[in-house]
């Protein structure tokens, strides 16, 4: 072996040997335990971009500055303003392992959950496997390749360029949205006998591979889950197994299970078990109560469990109809939102817990449905819907493009595997087997449409597409045509959900509404596309849009909406940031995220998580001209107070946009502007709920920080990241709205402020992206600015066992 790889062997004998670990280095967890193992394999990687591809496979005096990096991991940090375009080229991931000797004979196999976004694999300077596609897992069996009681170098070449045959196929220059390089997702080592359960993408087998689940007879009283389960036998000769399954409860008690006859699997090839369990009185995943289950299938020979796989499961029956969407029999209005995956700085390689935290911001928001445009999204995501209670729609990677018979092809499988990977969340209720705004062929289409039910063959499963014909539920935008066009012209027959809405209409002028209400407004504060810094003006504008777009969307037959969107992003074609979000870049809420959460609850349980009674303000009190004053809220009646005496107290507005929203807002008007404290409380049963405070700043006075840990905290050990925000506020902690200055930020222990450090404050706000290191303790950060108090805040990185 080359002796650039001595370090690094050291390294990873000490780690594996010593913990008796074969895949990976300390701080790396187990996924499951049983005869089989997966092990994170994100460790003690080394990255290095833009080399030459002889170079890479040279000899060390070449001179390769080889960086030591683990996942998630971006190819490179991209300015949250775009300065130039998004970097495009080859990056080169390698690691060092062994497996031991012991182990020879058995099923080795690598799994990524994404890496974008053509990948070749190399093992030991020999190419092994490539995958095509950015945004979906691949499997690579090396059990032959593999040197066993050796060590052996895994290299992976990624290529993030404009490539017309892989999904989305448009070129960066002219596409609405970032793919960002890089091994973003979590890596997986995977030992199993070679008789094993197989994987569900790597098998590539229709409605087959891995473990399948679907649900019938589905009631209060009782529901059916039946499980099937596919064994591959790599072995030279027949082997027999058997499959049981159990189910449990939350806390683990027994709910049921089985055990299957015995099954014989021919060298080679595949057997499947077909198994069932009845669940009485089960109780029923929905947005408001997300139960969810315990599935584990384990394949057993001789009483020795040679693999298991854990599912979590929610019971759940669903049908989208002409007049609805109904969940356990019950009709639901789906109120959704679009999600773009990217993070400021780090691109798509967000941590696990940073998706869980995106998902818990779209459930506060009052959201109980998020359409993934445009690709899947990370399995970690995915959990965080089913376990917070977030409907999904599944998404084909795409926009605007149609390419040729291989694009077709890849997208096809793409298709194919997006079921494949996504079949057994509970949250997935639509696929999107279409290319979004893209002018597909209907024989595309029509195969698009079919793999899906090929791949999940039972009642109740829909596709969906933007253009109506071929799929199951039609998903226009609103920009698509004027409504009520829809209602009038198109999904005579089908289900109609509103999949974009609010932004492009309003930046266009062609919303369908009466444009001559903008008369005393420019152009471009009439839009939605408003950043944060804007002021409340445009913020408030912006929320109305939404507000009256939504309005319309429940005068008709829709069965949901979405709008557009949930956080500014960045776009290959365009040099600003697309900040129609109602929260910003780095996730900090504009007017409008207050307005959606108003649209849900109140929920007046005690213990509530989500959907609690609540009021906002939509003014800061500062400008003498503003005296209209915007609340919004959940409640049945809102009293606004100035100074401790009270303005008045009323019902929700009544107005035009207004008329068919379960929450509208509450508009004051106050005689005389007069600063200091405006108080909104909100009542319902003539009870107090909830309250809310805004408060005329002073001058800028000193710094305040706090860390965004939306419902997760910073764990230590997997490249996790939270945003820390520190507030201008006056001497009496009020933040300065129109604050803007530079505000330059530290960190110390184990952890690291990616990109900027020197931060403008928008509206008040300054942002940093803080990772946290290896070690699980105390992080300091500081804040400074000309003329201001120093900030300081603690973050606590917990452990993996935490």
């Amino acid at each position: 072996m080359p002796a650039r790889y001595n370090l690094t062997r050291l390294f990873v004998f000490v780690c594996l040997f010593s913990a008796l670990l074969f895949a990976g280095c300390k701080g790396e967890g187990e996924k499951k335990t049983s005869a089989a193992s997966e092990h994170l394999f994100n460790d003690g990687w080394e990255f290095v971009r833009d080399a030459d591809s002889a170079a890479v496979f040279d000899s060390p005096a070449t001179g390769l500055a080889w960086e030591q990096v683990s996942l998630p991991h971006t190819a490179h940090i991209e300015p949250i303003q775009k300065t130039q375009q998004q970097w495009q080229g080859t990056a080169f991931y390698r690691k060092s392992f062994t497996v031991p000797a012991a182990d020879t004979g058995k099923h080795v196999a690598l799994k990524f959950e994404a890496a974008m976004q053509v990948a070749d694999v190399y093992l030991n300077g020999q190419h092994i496997f490539r995958h095509l596609g950015g945004y979906l897992p691949f499997y690579v069996d090396i059990s032959e390749e593999v040197k066993y009681g050796q060590e052996n170098v895994v290299l992976v070449k990624l290529n993030n360029e404009d490539n017309p045959h892989v999904a989305p196929g448009k070129p960066l220059a002219d596409l609405d949205f970032n793919f960002y390089s890089g091994i973003y997702r979590n890596a997986y080592f995977i030992t199993k006998d070679k008789l094993h359960i197989s994987d569900a993408v790597a098998a590539n087998r229709i409605a087959g591979g891995g473990v399948l689940l679907h649900y019938e007879d589905v009631s209060q009283n009782g529901a059916t889950l039946h499980v099937q389960t596919e064994l591959k036998n790599d072995h030279a000769e027949p082997r027999e197994a058997q499959v049981r399954i159990t189910l449990t409860d939350s806390e683990g008690k027994r709910v049921g299970g089985t055990i299957s006859e015995s099954i014989a699997v021919e060298p080679g090839g595949f057997g499947t078990a077909s198994q069932s369990i009845i669940i009485t009185n089960p109780k029923l995943w929905s947005p408001n109560a997300p139960y969810l289950y315990n599935l584990t299938v384990e394949l057993l020979q001789k009483g020795q469990v040679l693999d298991q796989q854990s599912v979590k499961t929610g019971v759940k029956t669903f049908h989208f109809a002409k007049d609805g969407f109904y969940l356990n029999g019950e009709k639901l209005y789906l109120r959704g939102t679009n999600r773009h995956q990217e993070y400021p700085y780090v691109g798509y390689a967000l941590s696990d817990n940073a998706n869980y935290r995106d998902a818990y911001k779209i459930k506060e928001a009052g959201f109980n449905f998020v359409r993934l445009s445009h690709y899947p999204q990370s399995p970690a995501f995915m959990e965080a819907c089913d376990e917070l209670g977030l409907l999904t729609m599944d998404a084909l990677p795409g926009w605007q493009f149609f390419g040729d018979k291989e694009f077709q092809k890849n997208a096809l499988q793409d298709v194919r595997d997006m079921v494949r990977r996504d079949r057994n969340y509970t949250t997935v209720i639509l696929w999107e087997a279409s290319l979004n705004e893209s002018g597909m062929t209907k024989e595309f289409m029509q195969q698009a449409h079919q793999a899906v039910h090929e791949e999940l063959p039972f009642e109740n499963i829909y596709t969906c597409g933007w253009i109506d014909e071929v799929y199951d539920v039609f998903i226009p935008a609103r920009q698509h045509a004027k409504a009520p066009d829809y209602w009038n012209k198109y999904s005579k027959d089908k289900p109609i959900l509103i999949a974009e809405y609010g932004d492009w209409e309003y930046y266009a002028q062609n919303a369908g509404f009466n444009q001559k209400e903008f008369a005393n407004l420019k152009e471009e504060e009439r839009t939605s596309r408003q950043l944060r810094g804007f002021g409340q003006k445009r913020l408030l504008q912006q929320a109305l849009n939404y507000q009256e777009a939504h309005n319309s969307n429940l005068q008709g037959p829709a069965v949901g909406d979405a709008n557009w969107l949930m956080y500014d992003y960045k776009r290959g074609y365009a040099d600003d940031i697309e900040a129609s979000g109602i929260m910003d870049i780095v996730r900090l809420p504009k007017f409008a995220y207050y307005f959606y959460q108003s649209q849900a609850g109140p929920d007046l349980r005690e213990g509530a998580a989500f959907h609690k009674p609540m009021v906002f303000i939509a003014n800061y009190w500062n400008d003498p001209k503003l005296t209209t004053v915007k609340v919004y809220s959940n409640t049945e009646e809102v009293e606004l107070q100035l100074n401790g005496k009270t303005i008045a107290r009323q019902k929700p507005d009544t107005d035009a946009n207004a008329t068919h929203l379960p929450h509208p807002p509450f508009t004051f008007e106050v005689p005389e502007y007069e600063p200091g404290t405006l108080t909104a409380i909100g009542y319902i049963n003539n009870q107090k709920v909830a309250t809310h405070e805004q408060r005329t700043a002073g001058k800028p006075a000193k710094l305040i920080l706090r860390a965004d840990y939306s419902g997760r905290k910073l764990q230590a050990g997997v490249n996790d990241v939270v945003f820390v925000y520190a507030s201008i506020a006056d001497a009496n902690g009020v933040v300065v709205p129109d604050a803007a200055q530079q505000i330059t930020f530290s960190a110390e222990g184990d952890a690291e402020i990616v990109g900027a450090k020197a931060v403008d404050a928008e509206a008040g706000i300054a942002a940093i992206l803080v990772k946290a290191g290896k070690q699980a303790g105390a992080i300091k950060i500081q804040a400074q600015a000309d003329g201001l108090a120093a900030g300081t805040y603690t973050l606590e990185a917990v452990s993996a066992e935490k």
